[in-house]
């Protein structure tokens, strides 16, 4: 089974690739909006990796920073998302929010801007993780103490961090 994303509202449809042949062109209608759209079968869209996947290779690339782990739930499946260095804002990914570092869930208790992680070196050239929350509605948790509006806390490998309904483990790198 194959997905592929609507370029409309952003929901992805499946289809079985192998009752196509290469080169054959398909016309789907996405039943969350109505959109109708095609695609072209072609060899980089029958070997195309998914999105989580695709974080998997980027991770090795920016590993350099580190990374969140999300935890699947009800509400979304694993993802591990790069980080990169300066301020990552984190939130749930939604058409038309710009933030580096979108989630894929259904979890709407998590805002589309929910909190930061600034990734920084100090003088000694090690890496820091600082958390704030962005402010968010539901706030932002940091090993089950929530954050307040000016709160800054220091993030060490393995924190556990709460927004909404979902959590993310920071994997920072080894130096």
């Amino acid at each position: 089974m194959k997905r592929i994303l609507c370029p409309k509202c952003e929901n992805y449809l499946t289809f079985d690739e192998t009752k196509y042949t290469e080169g054959q062109s398909l016309v789907f209608v996405c039943e969350h909006c109505g959109k109708q759209f095609s695609i072209r079968i072609g060899k980089t869209k029958l070997k195309s990796k998914n999105r989580n996947e695709e974080a998997l290779d980027q991770e090795s690339d920016k590993s350099t920073f580190g990374s969140i782990v999300v935890i699947e739930n009800v509400f979304g499946f694993k993802q591990i998302l790069p980080l990169s260095l300066g301020d990552n804002v984190i939130g749930r990914r939604c058409v038309g929010t710009k933030i580096n570092t979108p989630i894929e869930t259904g979890d709407m208790s998590m805002d589309r801007q929910h909190c930061v992680i600034n990734v920084r070196r100090n003088k000694k050239d090690e890496l820091i993780y600082t958390l704030r929350d962005f402010p968010s509605v539901t706030g932002t948790f940091h090993m089950n103490e929530i954050l307040g509006d000016k709160d800054r806390v220091v993030l060490k490998d393995g924190a556990i961090i709460t927004i909404g309904a979902t959590t993310f483990i920071l994997r920072c790198t080894e130096e």
